[in-house]
């Protein structure tokens, strides 16, 4: 059942289910009031992206220029000012925007981060199993969440993000890619995602558009020399 933030009784308690790769891999991230805290720092994510969070976030939000945007949904939180850009965005386009995350504390921490009256509600669900209705929203977006993500657990969220999408509407992905070969990161960083980000080597050994019905249209945008990459699909009809 999904419960948006205001629903207090559902939202302030800490005793509800969080994945276990979420517990085993990130609690000291996303889960941790301290992590939380520590990490939720403009600085220190773009320390994280090699500088290209500005970058990356741009990117995200050219693709809500054309007015109007519709219904819109995140999937999962995400640290630094995406949201809140996105979300003003979104109130000037004429939309709404919807918010997911698992983890309350997420949750709570971007209702922080909000303008007050920001037209969008923040609504704990897992992204492999959306209490949502099918073809509901114009727009998915999916900022640096599938990197994160077991590959079976990755399966379902690109499942699901395909389900509440309208026909004719949008997938938006921005996450790592495969470095292209020239890039020395491509065997500098492979050590440090292993031990940080467990998952992510996975994602960028695998085309993301492989991951897509093979009817949808894909434009996709390296940058970075391929470390990280933006790929935007439209649903058929």
């Amino acid at each position: 059942m999904d419960r948006d933030v205001d629903a207090s009784s559902a939202f302030y308690h800490e005793d509800t289910f969080v994945p276990p790769y979420l517990m085993r891999h990130y609690w000291w991230a996303y889960v941790h009031p301290r992590g939380v805290k520590i990490f939720d720092r403009g600085w220190l994510i773009n320390l994280i992206l090699l500088g290209n969070y500005k970058r990356l976030v741009r990117a995200a939000l050219a693709e809500f220029e054309d007015k109007p945007l519709g219904h819109i949904l995140q999937l999962a939180c995400v640290y630094g000012n995406l949201t809140p850009k996105l979300a003003k965005r979104v109130s000037d386009g004429g939309g709404s925007l919807d918010v997911t995350d698992v983890l309350p504390i997420q949750l709570r921490n971007l209702k922080w981060k909000l303008p007050a009256r920001t037209p969008a509600r923040l609504l704990r669900m897992d992204s492999t199993a959306l209490d949502l209705p099918a073809a509901g929203y114009d727009t998915v977006l999916l900022f640096f969440l599938l990197h994160e993500q077991p590959e079976e657990v990755r399966q379902k969220t690109v499942a699901e993000a395909l389900r509440v999408v309208k026909p004719g509407g949008r997938l938006i992905f921005v996450d790592y890619g495969k470095p292209f070969w020239w890039n020395p990161l491509r065997y500098l960083l492979a050590p440090f995602l292993a031990v940080l980000e467990p998952f992510a080597l996975s994602l960028m050994a695998t085309p993301l558009a492989s991951r897509l019905p093979q009817s949808m249209a894909v434009r996709q945008t390296s940058y970075f020399g391929g470390l990280y990459q933006k790929v935007v699909t439209i649903k058929p009809d």
